[in-house]
């Protein structure tokens, strides 16, 4: 199950980030069609954030046809996203160049620039 983490100092609304999230673990294949989302009082208990706002998040996720509510069993992952495997080599590469950034000195925002701006070189013009 997809654990959230909220930074309110991202500058990013707390809802974006839970479909962020969501988004990136289908992308990675973390989840699944048939699995089911954490409940809004669950990620109200971990993350301390509004119930409204996890509504909001799931709500744009069934929008975008990622998810799907069932009444009294909750929401549960309706296609997948993911391309790459979580063990994928590539990923292996890319955790490695993260731990030299951040050994070479650079924070998060540095390595995120970084990072940024290389995806912008190699797919301009593509939808993420």
């Amino acid at each position: 199950m997809v654990e959230y983490r909220i930074d309110r100092h991202s500058g990013v609304a707390t809802y974006v980030q839970i479909v962020q999230q969501t988004k990136q673990a289908l992308h990675l294949g973390m989840l699944e069609p048939g699995d089911k989302l954490p409940t809004a009082r669950e990620v109200v208990e971990a993350t301390a954030i509004n119930p409204n706002t996890v509504l909001k998040a799931y709500r744009e996720l069934e929008r975008e046809g990622l998810v799907e509510a069932r009444r009294g069993l909750g929401t549960f992952i309706r296609k997948g996203l993911s391309t790459t495997p979580a063990d994928s080599p590539l990923r292996l590469e890319l955790d490695d160049w993260a731990a030299r950034a951040q050994g070479a000195g650079l924070g998060r925002d540095d390595v995120a620039a970084l990072f940024t701006a290389v995806l912008e070189k190699h797919f301009q013009g593509e939808d993420s």
